[in-house]
């Protein structure tokens, strides 16, 4: 108990009053926080239904309703299916913020409005205050929208190469090249395994792939693909489990994880990022945004595991590791119980900066034309939109500063939590 008071107390007392002294990164961490709510409730924020009407003495919650719709919970009437919400007779009428959604067209105002004269509405109310583009979309629900996909691709990618990196890092820092063993039977077993598991889940499964993907169920089918691949790992394993026992082929072969690992990590960091990442990106016949997400992920996972692998070197040299193997302790258990939380606060800075590569990988991908579908409206598409229509600067200067600040905002944070998490912190106060 006391351990565990004077650990929350060094937490406390040292790493939050050293983040908390960091003006910039208190501030960063604020407007990340407006990312946030904007990205969670961007339809309410931004929508052409209303928030609540009243029609006909029947009352409505719009939004609320859709979401039931979208999860085959429910279903409109049939004058409502299509209906133009904005040119309703109502009762009484509550709309959002901004009373149009990313992808709704006003077709009244095409061909790039500017967001202060010449817009052709009813009333202030319906006014497109940041403009529209040439389809007559609003530039703001855009920005809404695309905020949305900012931080799902940033903070998705960046989960996904985390995993990786850190499970890749620290098997290759702690096993080394002679800490794990298996027998010859559980290497070929799980050697077959692995290729059973690519050839039933993908290879044969090919054609199946491209036809979800076409229809736009691809991040399924790859998920079924994917258990295909780890149930024949289980199967591969429990078998060699199982003919050890009855056989007794426990003979052991030493696998060099290390040297696997750092292997794989310089053929990946060979290859330039970008170009690696649109060479994937152009092999998708349906461009999706789950896609470019696990792209960038799968991309980045490198400089995670390199850092990771890094720390567990020191780690693995202390006291407490040392009384962990004297113990007995299972390999696994050392490492991801003892070994690798004592490891991780300083990755929290890669992350951060990993999540503002995200965000630019995407932005540059959108502006290329090249990983979301059409019908995804993104702040690089904004920013695309623009080279059409020089005179449109509100399509370069408004999505330009939200990719400028939302960048800022993890660039900072990540400025924050390394010198929060620098052990000579103290002495530079002093």
């Amino acid at each position: 108990m006391a351990k565990k008071e004077k650990k929350n107390g060094f937490w406390r007392a040292r790493i939050l009053t050293r983040f908390r002294g960091e003006r910039p990164a208190v501030w960063s961490l604020r407007l990340l926080y407006v990312f946030l709510f904007i990205a969670l409730f961007g339809d309410f924020l931004a929508n052409e239904k209303p928030l609540f009407c009243k029609i006909d003495g029947k009352t409505y919650f719009p939004i609320l309703y859709q979401y039931g719709v979208d999860l085959g919970l429910a279903s409109w009437e049939p004058s409502l299916i299509r209906a133009r919400w904005r040119d309703l007779e109502y009762e009484s009428v509550v709309f959002a913020p901004i009373p149009y959604s990313a992808t709704s067209l006003d077709t009244r105002n095409t061909h790039f409005a500017h967001p202060f004269r010449g817009q052709q509405v009813k009333s202030k109310r319906f006014w497109h205050w940041l403009g529209t583009d040439q389809l007559g979309r609003d530039v703001a629900a855009g920005l809404i929208a695309g905020t949305r996909i900012a931080l799902l691709v940033g903070l998705g990618a960046m989960a996904l190469a985390s995993l990786i990196g850190l499970f890749l890092g620290t098997m290759a820092g702690y096993l080394g090249d002679r800490g794990l063993r298996t027998s010859w039977l559980r290497l070929v077993l799980n050697i077959a395994g692995f290729y059973f598991g690519l050839f039933y889940g993908f290879i044969s499964r090919a054609y199946l792939i491209g036809a979800a993907n076409l229809e736009g169920n691809g991040p399924a089918a790859v998920l079924t693909g994917l258990c295909w691949l780890f149930g024949m790992l289980l199967l591969a394993n429990g078998i060699g489990y199982l003919l050890e026992r009855g056989l007794r082929l426990r003979k052991p072969v030493r696998i060099p994880v290390d040297i696997l690992v750092m292997r794989s990590i310089e053929i990946m960091e060979s290859i330039p990022g970008l170009l690696l990442i649109l060479a994937l990106a152009a092999l998708i016949r349906k461009p999706s945004v789950w896609y470019v997400m696990g792209i960038i992920g799968l991309v980045g996972w490198t400089s995670i595991a390199q850092f990771v692998r890094a720390e567990m070197l020191k780690v693995r040299r202390q006291t407490y590791i040392e009384a962990a193997q004297a113990l007995g302790l299972r390999a696994s258990r050392i490492m991801f119980r003892h070994a690798l939380p004592n490891a991780l606060s300083p990755v929290l800075i890669l992350i951060a900066f990993g999540v503002a590569r995200a965000i630019l990988s995407e932005a540059t991908l959108s502006f290329l034309g090249i990983g979301v579908g059409p019908e995804e409206v993104t702040w690089g598409k904004l920013l695309s939109e623009a080279r059409s229509n020089f005179n449109a600067w509100w399509l370069a200067v408004f999505p330009g500063v939200a990719i400028f600040l939302m960048v800022l905002v993890f660039n900072l944070l990540g400025e924050g939590l390394s010198d929060a998490l620098d052990p000579k912190g103290d002495e530079k106060g002093e």
